[in-house]
């Protein structure tokens, strides 16, 4: 999408999880399906199975699915605003001048978003197994984050505060 569709600068998702959880969500309804079609009374069992029980079989492959379709939501947006992270269930959005960077831990599934004070948001929208994408989604961020915080970044913990004093590094006295 383009920052005319969607009013950010980047927008990236997983796509071999997508794929792969909406396969799964596939899976799980045929098999509620199947085995609420499958599954009746009578016999010598002496299972006694309803039509109700028949409907809460579908039901539970509804409700299934829908939980297994929440793994679509992974979703990284960055903008002149800032960076809104959107993992499974809860979404956050981080101004530029609390972002460290954006990495990747060794032999890590995802990206992490640092923040200050050594905490982190964990970016499940770019995950290692996309491959290039993944590689290219870092690097449309980094180039990001150099424009909007202007290259000043603060590796020290200081709560976000980005030091612009032009003064060389020099060191004041108190005067």
């Amino acid at each position: 999408m383009t920052r005319d569709e969607t009013g950010w600068d980047l927008e990236v998702r997983p796509e071999k999880m997508r794929r792969w959880v909406v396969v799964a969500a596939v899976v799980v309804l045929a098999v509620h399906i199947f085995a609420a079609l499958v599954l009746r009374g009578g016999g010598d069992t002496g299972v006694n199975l309803r039509f109700v029980d028949q409907i809460a079989i579908l039901a539970i492959g509804i409700v299934l699915t829908g939980g297994v379709l929440l793994f679509t939501r992974p979703r990284l947006r960055a903008g002149a605003g800032g960076v809104t992270v959107r993992n499974v269930v809860a979404e956050r959005h981080i101004p530029w001048t609390d972002v460290r960077g954006l990495f990747f831990d060794h032999g890590a599934p995802w990206a992490r978003l640092e923040l200050p004070f050594d905490e982190y948001v964990p970016v499940v929208a770019i995950q290692a197994r996309d491959g290039e994408l993944a590689v290219n989604a870092l690097e449309r961020f980094r180039e990001l984050e150099s424009r909007y915080t202007g290259g000043a970044v603060s590796d020290n913990n200081d709560g976000g505060a980005v030091s612009d004093n032009n003064d060389g590094g020099a060191v004041r006295g108190d005067d």
